[in-house]
């Protein structure tokens, strides 16, 4: 049964890509994907949320206990993404070797889960923490290629991004691999799959401090760079307003 909706969920990704082509012809490959990997982020992102706060059980305190079939379904589903995306990588070579690396342990780490029948309610908890930020990555790059991102709703998107990437992917998910670390009933192999998990999402937080770092730091030179710039133009207003002072009292 799971390999049969591994299947269905690879077919369903690919012919939604599919339909986007179709629609947007005027665009290119990369961003009809980008706008399915926007549609996984959203979809998984609920249904894992679901799983773990609704339907359980708590993967802080069940770490490795047996899959549920919800649990099946959402890592299913999830996948089968992963398959259709790592392949549109690979063909488009579009992906750095640290997101094929990340791409390659997450469909390692569910392929376990599924095969192992167990540490399901972990790895929904893992995907949720690391797809929750995937939607606002999306659409930084939607509003780069429509020239809206030098704005407000730009920088509010990578605020965002950085504080749920900080807080979630890595706050939360440090609970998380602690958890799964210090858990009886969990596996050795899909803790070290964890181990591989959680030293990607420093490597990836490492490079998101930098980008932060230098965004602030360039928009905080711009910004004394205006204010100097008005500070200068409003001594010149002056002056020319004390010489025509001067000319009138004359």
């Amino acid at each position: 049964m799971p390999a049969l909706q591994v299947i269905c969920s690879l077919i369903g990704w690919f012919c939604l890509y599919v339909l986007f082509c179709f629609t947007f012809t005027e665009r290119g490959p990369e961003w009809n994907c980008r706008l399915v990997t926007l549609s996984h982020g959203v979809l998984i992102v609920l249904l894992t949320a679901y799983v773990v706060f609704i339907d359980g059980p708590w993967p802080l305190t069940h770490a490795g206990t047996e899959n549920t079939e919800l649990q099946i379904f959402a890592l299913s589903i999830c996948l089968g993404y992963f398959f259709f995306d790592i392949g549109w990588c690979v063909c488009y070579r579009t992906e750095g070797p640290i997101m094929l690396a990340h791409h390659a342990a997450s469909i390692l780490g569910i392929l376990l889960a599924l095969f192992m029948g167990v540490s399901g309610c972990e790895t929904c908890g893992v995907i949720f923490g690391s797809e929750i930020t995937n939607p606002l990555l999306q659409t930084r790059w939607f509003l780069r290629q429509l020239d809206l991102y030098d704005s407000l709703l730009g920088d509010a998107v990578d605020l965002l991004f950085i504080l749920l990437f900080a807080t979630v992917r890595v706050g939360v998910g440090t609970v998380l691999f602690y958890c799964e670390l210090t858990s009886p009933r969990t596996l050795v192999i899909m803790k070290a799959g964890g181990v591989v998990m959680y030293g990607l999402a420093w490597v990836f937080m490492v490079d998101i401090a930098r980008f932060g770092y230098r965004k602030s730091r360039a928009k905080y030179k711009r910004w004394t760079e205006n204010h100097s710039c008005k500070g200068m133009n409003t001594q010149k207003l002056d002056g020319q307003s004390d010489k025509s002072d001067r000319r009138n009292s004359s």
